[in-house]
């Protein structure tokens, strides 16, 4: 199967749900555990879709198993809440150069107008401060990483040898085999890289345990029809 940011997402029944954004991939077994489908058609946020949800995948279309379910209630992608800082916390954070805020709108229902600053916080260097930081997490298995398309590939050697395009699994086991790299800004030359390659994975930034020589001198990709 392949997996490609812009590939479109369609229900059993034929019914577009959205299109593929990011490939969530453990790097230690290289599992491929869910895709990332960008919010819009079916979804009015980003969802997390399970792999064994998915059925066949190619290179511009992706197709749901008929129990895929209410699409909806699947995990959204990022989940945003208000965080408590203690005073430590909150001094460091100065400490490190970030800016000390002169307006702050708290989480609704939280009072603002009381005496001595917000709920009573005045901050530091008599500046209010808030109390709250606002926190994203991601809803995937804990040791992934949500790849993004046009992830920077760098070889062993520091040269970012291109970008990645797409993810390839092994459908029987759901494990990505190769990665899918672009290289050029106007005349694309796609490269397939397999994944034992890889000696890390981060969101924007895959490495490579190979020089670039060795992914230069690999045959141009060509998928076939």
């Amino acid at each position: 199967m392949q997996f490609k940011q812009g590939a479109n997402v369609f229900t059993s029944d034929g019914e577009k749900v959205g299109e593929i954004e990011q490939v969530v991939i453990d790097p230690k077994t290289d599992e491929v555990t869910h895709v990332v489908v960008e919010k819009g058609f079916l979804l009015t946020v980003d969802k997390v879709v399970p792999i064994s949800l998915i059925g066949p995948a190619t290179e511009d279309r992706v197709t749901l198993r008929e129990n895929a379910g209410d699409l909806e209630a699947l995990p959204d992608f990022e989940e945003k809440h208000y965080v408590m800082l203690d005073e430590d916390r909150l001094k460091e954070a100065y400490e490190r150069g970030h800016p000390r805020p002169l307006h702050w709108y708290p989480p609704v229902r939280m009072s603002w107008w009381h005496s001595g600053g917000y709920l009573g916080y005045t901050g530091f260097f008599g500046y209010p401060a808030p109390p709250y930081v606002l926190k994203t997490e991601r809803n995937i298995p804990e040791g992934t990483v949500a790849l993004k398309e046009g992830a920077k590939v760098i070889s062993r050697d520091d040269e970012h040898v291109g970008d990645v395009e797409a993810v390839l699994t092994d459908p029987d086991e759901d494990r990505a085999t190769h990665l899918v790299i672009s290289q050029g800004l106007l005349l694309k030359e796609r490269k397939l890289v397999p994944t034992s390659w890889v000696s890390a994975v981060m969101s924007d930034e895959v490495h490579l345990a190979v020089g670039s020589r060795l992914i230069e001198g690999l045959q141009e990709y060509e998928p076939k029809d």
